[in-house]
């Protein structure tokens, strides 16, 4: 139906859409299968089974289609809208199973009282509604045939499980070849690349044989089978989805190469239950990294919390640590397309920053990511994590990346000083002369003299009592006269008073530049010879277009 999103149970979403069977799942299940700190109930659940057909994304411009037994999600509506009360009447007069909300803080209980004949159940609010929307579709697809499942979020038990029900050593991967969970049942025959990825909870690198196996296991619709590397075993693989987001694989060692189209089923269907379990873990991640975020931010914007906010970012208050700033430079006007790209880059710093030091927090503010750095035995160790991080955004979002990182400071306290020093660092990077370049990192140390010059024009764009004639007048003589006496001053300057290396820059002879130097003393009024007002003037003239003079 238009503006309407309906997804029956189904095995997997890339197949025909259809009904479990033989088993419908019930409400029950699901809560059991999501856990309650995800799905609250907020009225009493009837003492039958209510049976669940699928889910529901409200849309308030078309009608609500009558849909029994599904599951609605109320995007956007808030519990105490008269909204609110309306859609719950409809969606019990057309007989869905439950209604999902998020109450953010306002209260519930009218709404509940108003519920009749419908469950209605509050949503954790930190968990996308994408997320929820496909978490719950996973537990359905799984529920018919998960009893006895492992509970949700335990992949080490899921990986058992699917060893043992399928027939060859299991690792769980992400996306990102990271190695989430192994078997360990006994008997059961690997090789050394499994090995290897168990030791370094990383896939091993081996361009000439993986990269080509994970290039083609997202593009299947089944398992896959793959022929051993030199020195391994033969492998069984299936991609984990949820929608058209690949959320992770599955991997099942063949050691007889034995392994028939049955074990080929059985992991196949073992897909629907890891992606629960994989959703699951993602929202918890989120969740916890949502939560450091908050910790940072207030941190950064007011260091006398540190005493009660370090303890829970794991951090010694009078640890040195370091301020890190990343943020996308983008052309495009497009605002909602520069946030998500800063918003991908957030979750991209602090997945890296995470693997480094732990979870202390990454924040994203104002479209800035900011990472916290505690002090580690190399002092070029942040460097070279900050100027890694920045490569590999710029190699997966494909727009250009900036990133500077503040000084170290002993505590954090002190915090507020790095920081500044990371802004600093990117307004430099931005205003930086010459061809733009699509990853650019520096440390506060390395770029002093721009950064210094930056945070001047800030304040003289800000003072307006200081004087401002001579820039502005320079630039203004030239726009009317058609002269070029603000770009000879410029160079005669830049070049320290030499006049033949400021001819050379300009192509022009070195008696025309002595002819422009003087007559712009006779207008303007200024002494060259006065090294104050030498200095005064290049600044007016160097910052110029920061200022917009």
């Amino acid at each position: 139906m238009p503006g309407q999103r309906f997804r029956e149970c189904f095995v997997r979403p890339d197949k025909e859409v259809k009904m479990l069977d033989p088993e419908v799942p019930e409400l029950g299940q699901v809560l059991d299968a999501l856990g309650a700190s995800l799905l609250r109930p907020l009225t009493v659940l009837p003492g039958r089974p209510v049976p669940v057909s699928g889910v529901l994304i409200f849309e308030p411009r078309t009608p609500l289609p009558p849909i029994r037994d599904a599951i609605l999600l109320a995007v956007g509506v808030g519990p105490a809208e008269a909204q609110a009360k309306e859609l719950v009447g409809s969606a019990a007069e057309a007989g869905y199973a439950a209604v999902v909300l998020k109450s953010f803080g306002e209260p519930v209980t009218a709404l509940a009282e108003a519920a009749q004949g419908i469950v209605l159940l509050a949503a954790d609010e930190a968990v996308a509604w994408h997320h929820l929307d496909a978490m719950i579709s996973s537990a359905l697809a799984s529920t018919a045939r998960a009893a006895g499942a492992p509970a949700v979020g335990d992949l080490f038990a899921l990986a058992n499980a699917i060893a043992g029900m399928v027939g060859g050593a299991t690792v769980i991967e992400d996306p990102h070849r990271r190695i989430l969970a192994y078997s360990t049942l006994p008997g059961q025959a690997i090789d050394d690349g499994r090995r290897q990825g168990i030791l370094g909870l990383q896939v091993p690198v081996a361009p000439d044989y993986y990269d080509e196996q994970y290039r083609a296991l997202p593009l299947a619709r089944r398992t896959c089978r793959f022929p051993g590397i030199p020195g391994g075993l033969p492998r069984l693989a299936v991609a984990v989805r949820a929608g058209s987001e690949v959320l992770g694989s599955i991997w099942v060692v063949d050691a007889e190469d034995c392994l028939d189209a049955t074990a080929d089923q059985a992991l196949f269907d073992a897909a629907d239950l890891a992606a629960l379990h994989l959703l699951a873990a993602r929202t918890a991640d989120d969740v916890v990294r949502r939560r450091r975020a908050d910790l940072l931010r207030r941190v950064l914007a007011d260091p006398s919390s540190v005493t009660a906010v370090a303890p829970q970012l794991g951090l010694d208050p009078d640890a040195a640590v370091a301020v890190a700033a990343f943020a996308v430079v983008s052309d495009d006007a497009e605002e909602v397309l520069a946030a998500h790209a800063a918003g991908r880059l957030a979750d991209l710093v602090s997945l890296h920053c995470e693997a480094h030091y732990g979870r202390h927090g990454c924040a994203l503010i104002d479209g800035t990511v900011y990472a916290l750095l505690p002090s580690g035995p190399s002092p070029n160790g942040h460097r070279e994590l900050v100027a890694d991080i920045a490569r590999r955004a710029y190699g997966a979002l494909r727009v250009r990346v900036h990133a500077g990182l503040g000084s170290p400071v002993k505590g954090l306290r002190s915090i507020a000083a790095s920081r500044a020093d990371a802004d600093l660092v990117l307004r430099a990077l931005t205003e930086r002369p010459g061809a733009p370049e699509p990853c650019q990192v520096a440390t506060i140390d390395e770029v002093w003299a721009a950064a210094a010059l930056s945070e001047l024009a800030r304040i003289l764009a800000t003072h307006e009592a200081l004087p401002r004639r001579l820039g502005p007048a320079i630039r203004a003589h030239d726009l009317e006269h058609s002269t070029t006496y603000a770009a000879t001053l410029l160079a005669y300057l830049d070049a320290n008073g030499d006049t033949a290396t400021a001819s050379t820059r300009l192509s022009v002879h070195p008696n025309t530049i002595r002819y422009r130097l003087s007559r712009a003393e006779e207008i303007f009024g200024f002494d060259l010879a006065d090294p104050d007002e030498r200095l005064v003037l290049w600044l007016r003239l160097r910052l110029g277009d920061q200022l917009g003079w």
